[in-house]
This record gives structure tokens, sequence and C-alpha cells, in this order.
């Protein structure tokens, strides 16, 4: 009886699943972080969507006659555990396109120096997962100064998808997911101190960068329409990761309630369901958790906050996103 419990509320706790059989044979992907966790599973499953199955996809061209699966790109900091994930995701999936590059979030140098060699290396990109992330860091400044929650969860991102998006205005129907988290609602953007130099606490400051997530898809959301492109922000659940690991606390509450804490598998539900699912396109903008659109807080949904946030961002990068 206990143990019937037990999967009962393991069941429970593991959330919502992608159920969307779309496959992917020929579309590229490019996924933040997918050395390890939620996005190492993201990609798992996008590089296993290229398999051909006895039905049709597309209107007029059997899945059977379309060869060769998803390539995704496994964008990350540490390029040794990548190649550890695409090796074993490889070997799992028997896709050899997964590859691995170089990307520093914190180092808008190295964003670019990644988006310049995969632009010269692919001609499209269907599905860009902004995955990667940082949480409760002690006080600390990327590369270029910048806030290390704002300057990697937001900034780092924000930057990333405008040197990829002609890219994936040139392959539509294309999507962009960001997670966020739901956390979003207690984050609020100080645009007199956004560096946390004034005040910093290493909790509200990955508050904020997710509210940031949350802002920036609503208003890229605003801007893409009539283009083909279309974002999700995504809430991936409480879920057991290195994302903690600068939180002995977090770390400890992990353990504890593990079995109410998804796995990095279950974590990835939503992000697939956003990638995949069909008809997700009106809800363009919006955001979602296991797998179905979930409750914003009043000021995620602050458009002059989310267009402020966009004009601030192309200042600190110095870029223009018209």
């Amino acid at each position: 009886m206990s143990a019937f419990v037990s999967l009962a509320c393991r069941k429970f706790f593991a959330g919502g699943v992608c159920i969307s059989n779309v496959q992917l044979p020929g579309k590229v992907v490019v996924i933040t972080g997918a050395n390890t966790g939620i996005g190492k599973e993201t990609a798992r499953e996008l590089a296993r969507r290229g398999k051909s199955f006895p039905f049709c996809v597309h209107r007029t061209v059997p899945l059977a006659f379309q060869t060769g699966g998803a390539r995704v790109y496994i964008a990350c900091r540490d390029v040794l555990k990548g190649e550890s994930a695409a090796s074993e995701i490889r070997a799992d999936t028997k896709n050899s396109q997964v590859l691995v590059r170089k990307l520093d979030l914190s180092d808008t140098k190295s964003i670019r120096a990644f988006a310049e060699g995969f632009l010269a290396e692919e001609k499209q990109l269907h599905i860009l997962i902004n995955n990667a992330g940082v949480m409760m860091c002690p006080y600390s400044k990327t590369a270029d100064g910048f806030e290390t929650h704002l300057g990697v969860n937001h900034l780092g991102h924000f930057l990333l998808t405008h040197l990829l998006l002609e890219r994936l205005k040139e392959s539509t129907p294309a999507r962009v997911v960001n997670l966020s988290s739901v956390v979003h609602h207690i984050g609020k953007i100080h645009f007199h101190d956004l560096q946390g130099e004034k005040r910093y606490s290493r909790g509200f400051a990955y508050c904020h960068s997710k509210l940031a997530n949350m802002l920036f898809t609503r208003e890229l959301a605003k801007r893409l329409q009539g283009t083909g492109v279309t974002t999700y922000a995504v809430h991936p659940g409480v879920v057991s990761s290195e994302l903690v690991r600068h939180s002995f606390l977090l770390c400890l509450l992990w353990r504890i309630f593990s079995p109410f804490v998804k796995s990095a598998r279950e974590g990835a539900q939503t992000s697939l369901h956003c990638a995949l699912a069909e008809g997700l396109e009106p809800l363009s903008g919006k955001y979602f958790s296991d797998c179905k659109r979930a409750w914003v807080s009043p000021r995620a949904r602050d458009n002059k906050t989310a267009e402020r946030l966009w004009n601030v961002s192309c200042e600190l990068l110095g870029i223009q996103w018209d």
C-alpha cells in the first residue's frame, strides 16, 4: 500500500508530459546549457525526434522518405562536459548529429563568437531554447561588468537571440523557448539598481532575472508578430539539477524532499511542449508550466516595464534591435 501511495505521489509531482509526436528530420536546434540537467534531457529528446515512422508529418511528404534526424547543438561553457553529454545522447538516440559548441553566457565576446561560428556553419535554425542559467550566486559580475544573474540569465540570452534572430526568421516556422520560473512572481525590475550594487540578495537576484525572462518573452513576441517566429516562457518545475549548487540549504532540501522533486527528464517536458506542440502560434509570448498555460504575475504583464527593460538591455549590450 505504501509503495502504491509513493508511486501515486511521484506521478502527481512529476507534472505534465509532452504528448506531441512531431518529428524533426532535417531541423536545426540550439540549446544553451545542454551539457547537464534539463537542457541535456531536452537535447536527448529532440535528437530522438528524427527517426522514420510509417505515417505523414507533412501533408505531401511521407516521413519514411525523410532521412536524417534533427541536428542539435549543445551550446555550453564546459566543452568537455558537453562532449560527454553529446556522446551519451548520440549513443542513446543513434543520431550522430549532436554537436557541441563553446558558449559562455557570462562573456559577450564568447556569445558573439558562438553566433558567428554557428551562422557560418548553418543556414537554418528552427528552435532556440534559452535553457542555461545560474541561481543564488554570491555577488559577482560577468566579464562585461553585469551582475551575474542579470548578465547570464537575461542579458546573455537577450544578446544570443538578437544575433540568431535573422536565421530564425529565414527558417520559419521557428520558435524561441525561454526558461523562466514561478519565482518570477517575487521578482522586480529595479532600474535604479539593475546591477545590485546598492542592495543585493542572491535569492531575490535570481527571482529578478526570471522576471526579466518573462518580460523579454512578452516584448519579443510583440516584436515578432507576423514573422513566423514565436516565443514562449517556461517554468520547468522544482527539478533536481546542478542549478542549486550555490545553496547548501536548497541542496539539503532537495535531498530531503526528493520524492516531490522532478527529475531532469520530467523538468524538460514543458520545454519540449513549447518547442514541439502544434497549434501554439496564437499563444506566442505566453507562460507555460506542466505543459499548459499558467498564471502570470502582474509585473510580468506590464508592457511599459517590458519595453523599458528591452531598451535598457540594448543600451547595456551596445546593440540596436528595432
